[in-house]
């Protein structure tokens, strides 16, 4: 062989030079995996979404499942509700106190500020992610055990879709009991903020209450963010139920995948419904 063919010949790749992209390979393919598997589960949330909305419309009718729901979500939430929402209500009114403290001493509106954040955003929003905390994991565990039991398998049989046995009944009564929890929990935020405002910062309970900065478009918002949520926390838990495989195990990890993402689901549309009131209500 000749010295010119020699030198024509690719000279071969280091080890060094293939350990090097060997890392980047793989994360990309890490990263990629993910992408799809998130772009996967979103669309099987919007299925989900899309058959429960249409089982409403032209499911059955069943008041009792609905009713025993409703006492599943609501009333069991109460006290745990009632609890979280006192302690975050004195909590916000005691630091937003102090920090008017340090720049004017003057508290005359800290309670028309607080009632207003408290009726746009945070009653809701709070209460919301307490419930998918407690709500999306009952309904994860219980779908999720139904899965592996093989009773999904054999409603399926019985030609009944379980979106509408299963999901349907959730559904609706987390849209009515979200609203009504959120109400109450508000009402015990606001309380607890005014006897912190009167002990810690000598505020009048008469000037604390001041609703003046709170408009329609605040409860337009509010009650937007109360049906979003009542929405997303059984669709987003439903899902995770259906998809449950691999026997106990397997409810455990469904039940933690639908409390994650059923928080996200709030947060994302904490921040998307925030934007479009502020667009369309203005602040």
């Amino acid at each position: 062989m000749s010295a010119a063919n020699t030198h024509d010949e690719p000279a071969p790749e280091s080890g060094i030079d293939q350990a090097a992209e060997a890392p980047d390979a793989s994360i990309a393919a890490v990263v990629g995996a993910q992408a799809m598997e998130l772009v996967g589960m979103g669309l099987g949330i919007a299925s989900v979404f899309v058959r429960t909305l249409y089982y409403c419309l032209r499911g059955r009718p069943d008041f009792g499942a609905v009713v025993r729901q409703m006492f599943e979500i609501g009333n069991r939430s109460v006290v745990f509700l009632t609890v979280v929402m006192g302690f975050i209500g004195m909590i916000l009114v005691l630091q937003g106190g102090l920090q008017v403290k340090r720049i004017l001493p003057e508290f005359s509106m800290v309670g028309a500020s607080y009632l207003e954040l408290l009726v746009r955003d945070l009653a809701a929003t709070i209460s919301a992610l307490m419930l998918a905390t407690r709500v999306g994991a009952g309904i994860a565990a219980e779908i999720g055990s139904m899965v592996v039991t093989e009773q999904v398998d054999a409603l399926r049989m019985c030609a009944a879709d379980p979106i509408d046995y299963l999901i349907k009944p959730r559904f609706l009564a987390s849209l009515v009991m979200t609203i009504c929890l959120v109400i109450w929990a508000a009402g015990v935020a606001m309380l607890t903020g005014m006897l912190t405002a009167y002990i810690m910062f000598d505020v009048n309970p008469r000037t604390f209450f001041n609703l003046h900065l709170v408009d329609t478009g605040d409860l337009v918002v509010g009650l937007a963010k109360c049906l979003a949520y009542g929405a997303a926390i059984p669709v987003v838990a439903g899902h995770s139920g259906l998809t449950t495989h691999g026997g106990s195990e397997g409810v455990g990890w469904a039940t933690t995948r639908a409390v994650v993402n059923a928080s996200l689901a709030v947060i994302v549309l904490d921040l998307i419904l925030s934007a479009l009131g502020y667009v369309l209500l203005g602040p």
